[in-house]
């Protein structure tokens, strides 16, 4: 019964850990380099338009930017969008605007 128990348990962890992610994904866009490309981007889109950008128009203008991985961003959505915004916020103290980051961004 002992033997069993035993081989029922190795089976039970072998299969836990056949299912968990082992490894980085190609496309995984949560990793800092990530984060620093996305922010660069969104840096650069608020430089061109000149701080004049509402979030949705941010979003779509990032997307169609000439710089944007669109296949290791698949998933950058106005969620995404909004978290890289009050990231950047929070890291910056004196931004709470789009126009903040870019009157920030000429100093």
């Amino acid at each position: 019964m002992l033997l069993f128990f035993l081989l029922f348990l190795t089976l039970s962890i072998w299969k836990i850990w056949a299912f968990l992610p082992n490894e980085q994904l190609v496309d995984d866009d949560r990793t800092e380099g990530s984060q620093e490309e996305l922010i660069s981007l969104m840096l650069k889109v608020i430089k061109d338009k000149k701080g004049n950008i509402q979030e949705d128009e941010l979003l779509y203008a990032m997307k169609k930017d000439k710089d944007f991985n669109a296949k290791l961003f698949w998933r950058f959505n106005q969620n995404r969008l909004k978290h890289l915004l009050d990231s950047f916020y929070i890291k910056n103290s004196n931004t709470q605007s789009i126009k903040d980051i870019y009157i920030s961004c000429l100093d």
